[in-house]
């Protein structure tokens, strides 16, 4: 998994099956109402002008709501690349396709599939409504990129709220010695961020804990909390039973159903994925699990270099990580947002390429923020950086100003895609997916780009 932070316990450990606790209310599916006719131009773009100051720029405050006439419409901002951008000529023609994406659909019976800014019904107990101040941290140069306006503080503080009692109270993921580095990792922020047409708290919740149990497996299989390659492929086999169960006789189930609270990993997975099963449609809980299966094949195959000490070609490190990478997170974009992308639409191959080159780019971005903390670690972390200089012989500042390159040229290609697939198939489920997975990918860089506490540059400019 892209490096987001040490979040479990390490095994081995035996633990008794923790008291039940209180769940969430299930999220439920939320079905197109019938709408008046909403006039063209409603909707704002997915990404409104704003401006991010640098470290110590006073704060901004959050942007006003966008105005509903046509005739106020606003415009997509621009994407921050820092640096020339030799692709612009090669993308302009799809540029009208991806900011018709991005304003999302018009017209009679889409009012369901607007952005959340439409749809936030107040908490039990909200918070003042103060506006957000922008969170500090500075872009890597020359990245393209686009900015994002504050995640509502209000949810923030809830959903980070909600997630820690969970992970206290009904997983115990991890020592006390460890909550400050699960505070650092800011996940409620970074929820918030990365789905912000989530229509309840509720919802934004299936995603927070799928993204906290994905975390716990990996620093606690994969990474330094206990983790090691040795061994990996039958952890996570048997962790995986707990996201897509293990059917057998009535001997052997016991057995399987009591491993299921024997590590923090598993308590979490399985939790996370009994919440999210009871919100989503049996085929959305299903590309999860295949998801999944795709980013335990990638944490083997990088085990399995490990092992060996092998350094991977730079195609075979990329083709790597499009398993081991983002993807789980963004392809819930529907569930999370109370609607549901049918199994054929996401099964089409021109879709299947937008959300490859979503998580390809999403984890180039990993790569490039946690290179500093990586080199910091103990032992010898593949990320793109490393093997551009050690397969293509270049001095590492070179080789990160490729790896942004690489980055680029992936964020180019996706937008380019979604646009593509959005005037080939222009339904209105569609399209709100496919801003939704832009969304992801625009919270996720802005994440790492505020989480000063996990990630700093390195100093090659």
């Amino acid at each position: 998994m892209p490096d987001s932070g040490p979040l479990g316990s390490a095994p081995p450990e035996q633990r008794p099956t923790p008291p039940a606790a209180v769940p969430d209310a299930p999220a439920p599916v939320i079905a197109n109402p019938s709408v008046t006719p909403i006039p063209a131009g409603f909707l704002a773009s997915l990404h409104p002008p704003v401006t991010i100051p640098g470290p110590s720029a006073s704060p901004a405050p959050a942007p006003e709501p966008a105005p509903e006439p046509a005739q106020a419409q606003a415009p997509a901002a621009a994407a921050v690349p820092d640096a020339p951008d030799t692709t612009a000529a090669d993308t302009t023609a799809a540029d009208s396709a991806l900011r018709a994406i991005l304003r999302g659909p018009t017209g009679p019976g889409t009012a369901s599939l607007a952005v959340a800014g439409r749809h936030r019904p107040p908490l039990p107990d909200p918070l003042s409504p103060a506006r957000a101040p922008a969170a500090e941290g500075r872009a890597v140069p020359g990245l393209y990129h686009h900015p994002v306006p504050e995640p509502d503080p209000v949810r923030v503080e809830e959903v980070s709220r909600r997630i820690k009692r969970w992970a206290e109270d009904e997983v115990q993921l991890y020592p006390e010695e460890w909550e400050g580095q699960f505070d650092g990792f800011s996940v409620g922020r970074y929820m918030v961020g990365c789905h912000p047409d989530a229509p309840t708290v509720d919802h934004l919740m299936l995603a927070t804990r799928l993204m906290v149990a994905e975390n716990a497996v990996d620093d606690c299989y994969c990474e330094d909390h206990g983790g090691s390659p040795v061994g990996l492929g039958g952890r996570l086999l048997l962790a995986h039973t707990a996201l897509d169960h293990f059917h057998t006789t009535g001997e052997y189930a016991p057995a399987w159903q009591e491993s299921l609270a024997s590590d923090a990993p598993r308590r979490a997975y399985h939790s996370a994925m009994d919440h999210f099963v009871r919100a989503a449609t049996p085929s959305q809980a299903d590309r999860y699990r295949h998801d999944m299966a795709r980013l335990h094949m990638g944490y083997l195959a990088e085990a399995a270099w490990a092992e060996t000490g092998h350094v991977p070609e730079v195609w075979e490190y990329l083709a790597m990580r499009q398993f081991n990478n983002f993807r789980p997170c963004p392809t819930i974009t529907d569930s999370v947002g109370g609607y549901e992308l049918p199994a054929d639409l996401h099964a089409r191959p021109d879709m299947q390429r937008v959300i490859a080159l979503a998580g390809n780019a999403t984890t180039i971005v990993n790569d490039l923020y946690s290179y500093t903390k990586e080199l910091d670690s103990p032992g010898h972390h593949l990320n793109l950086p490393v093997v551009l200089a050690e397969r293509e012989q270049l001095s590492e500042r070179d080789a990160y100003l490729k790896a942004v390159e690489v980055h680029n040229e992936l964020q180019h290609a996706f937008e380019a895609a979604a646009a593509d697939l959005a005037q080939a198939c222009p339904l209105p489920t569609v399209l709100r997916f496919l801003r939704g997975v832009a969304a992801w990918v625009d919270g996720n860089h802005d994440w790492h780009r505020t989480n000063t506490y996990r990630y700093s540059l390195p100093d090659f400019w």
